[in-house]
Parts: C-alpha cells; structure tokens; sequence
C-alpha cells in the first residue's frame, strides 16, 4: 500500500476515529492526540496484512483511549471542583437530519452523558461507545479489546443498564432548545428572578467546572432558588468587553460567553417538560480553546 493512499484511507476513517476517542476521553485535546498516535502506529504497521482498515484503526485508537483514561483519572483525582467534559462543536446545524438521527447524536456526545460514561469503567465505556455510538457487532468489539464475546456483552448490559439508570432526559427538538436557552440569557443578563424562576424546574442542579482556574461554584447547585440566586449574581458582576454567542456544542444549542473577544464561559443547558433541568457551566481556561475558533 503506498503512502498516499494508506494516507487518504486513514484521513478518510479520521471522524469516526476522532469521535471514538472524543466518547471515550471527554477531552478534545486527548482524543485528538489519540488519533494522531494512531496515526503513527498505522503509518509504521505492515498494512498489506490488513484486511478491514476501518476495524484495525479503531481498534488501535480504543486500546490507546483506554491507555490515556488510566493516565487522565490518575492525574484527575487532584481536580479541583466537579469535572465537566470539554465542549467540542459538532457544527450540527439546520442541515442537519431528521430528529431522530439528532437523538443518537446527542445521546453519544452530550455532556450529561458523557459525564454518565464517566462513571463506567475504561473497559465498559469502551463497548458502550463502540456498540451503541457506532454498532460494531459484539464479535468485532471482543477482538479490538482482546476480550471473548460472552465478557463482551455482559460488559455492554452493565454499561447499559448504568447509562440507563443515570441518563438525564432532555428535549430533542433543537429550535424549543434554542428557544428556552434564548429566555435563559435574557432572564439572567437582566437580573431577572422570577424571570428564571419561570424556566427552572424545582430540582435543578448546577455544575460548574473551573479546574479551580476561574470563578465558579466548587460544589454542585441543587433547587430553583440556589440556581436562581446564583445566576442573578453572576450576571450582575462586571465583566470587560462582555458579549454571547448562540453557538452549537456537543449536538446542542450553547452560550458561548466572551470577554474582549476571548472564550470566558459556555453555559449549555439540560431541557426536559419545557424547564431547565440542569445547568452546565464550564470555565476552565483549559476547557475553552477548542472553542475559540466556533
């Protein structure tokens, strides 16, 4: 196989490769690296010996996701405050397919459940990612991880039934999306309360993610009136050359905050029943230089 065309095939897999390793490591930065190791492992492998290119290369980026997730959650015991996944743009805008095409989307890649497929193990989250992301059979999935396909499944049904368990409802259709995270900015930048209070439901939770690098809530908010309170104070704090940007992040509809041009904050927000269920704040520096380019 020449150089150009083991090139144009690995190009060609690079999305599905990318997204592998984005569902696996929540992390734009690492699963970007991910890939390029990938790449240099492809680049140097005896490729006239491979028979399935789209197999082999994502069973190479899985087994290296899995690899860096060991080494993240080590570095990550020390994170200060809740940890967020970081928001990566999908660009799935009013081209995009029909509802439920959006619904896998979003299942896949939002931060509610990306933060679910925190909790699994390196190995569970692996197959859930491969099986309901991207339907490789149970057969192929066991020879990517080296594991036999009875183990294979039983992994998948414990993945699933905790993914299950824990999935956060939300509203599918984008434009009610946009609609209510619209109201949301308006009611918060002007200081509204009872504005707020309108669109949270009673239980809404909070998570804000700074990596103790900026301003935000070191614990989770939970009810109306915290959330409520904390979001009329924040937007009452002067910020230089503030301005907000309706962008489209992990296959839903985002605030994007600046300051002097710069990223300063995303807000996204779960919807479900016409109210805000939970509010997702990320201010981590590190978090937002995916996005300064949206």
């Amino acid at each position: 196989m020449t150089t150009d065309i083991a090139t144009d095939l690995f190009e060609r897999h690079r999305p599905v490769l990318f997204g592998v390793a984005y569902r696996m490591l929540g992390r734009v930065t690492d699963a970007e690296d991910a890939v390029q190791d990938a790449w240099l492992r492809w680049s140097a492998a005896d490729r006239a010996e491979v028979r399935e290119p789209r197999a082999y290369l994502v069973r190479i980026v899985t087994r290296l996701a899995i690899d860096r997730l060991n080494q993240i959650r080590a570095r990550d015991e020390a994170y200060v405050g809740p940890w967020l996944p970081e928001p990566y743009a999908t660009h799935f805008g009013e081209s995009a397919p029909d509802s439920a095409e959006r619904a896998v989307l979003a299942d896949t890649v939002s931060l509610a459940v990306l933060v679910v497929l925190e909790s699994l193990s390196p190995l569970e989250r692996a197959v859930f990612v491969l099986r309901e992301a991207f339907g490789f059979p149970y057969a192929e999935i066991a020879v990517m991880l080296d594991r036999g396909e009875p183990a294979v499944r039983q992994l998948a049904g414990r993945a699933r039934r905790h993914v299950e368990e824990r999935r956060p409802r939300y509203e599918v259709d984008p434009v009610r999306r946009r609609e209510l995270t619209e109201r949301f900015l308006a009611a918060a930048t002007e200081g509204d309360l009872d504005g707020l209070m309108e669109l949270l439901a009673p239980d809404v939770r909070l998570v804000g993610d700074s990596g103790g690098k900026a301003k935000a809530p070191l614990r989770v908010l939970e009810s109306a009136d915290k959330v409520g309170r904390f979001l009329v104070s924040a937007g009452r704090q002067s910020i230089p050359g503030l301005t907000f940007r309706s962008v489209e992040l992990n296959a839903g509809p985002a605030l994007l905050v600046l300051s002097d041009g710069k990223p300063d904050a995303v807000f996204q927000l779960d919807i479900a029943g016409g109210r805000i269920q939970a509010v997702y704040v990320i201010r981590n520096p590190d978090k937002l230089r995916s996005v300064a380019d949206v």
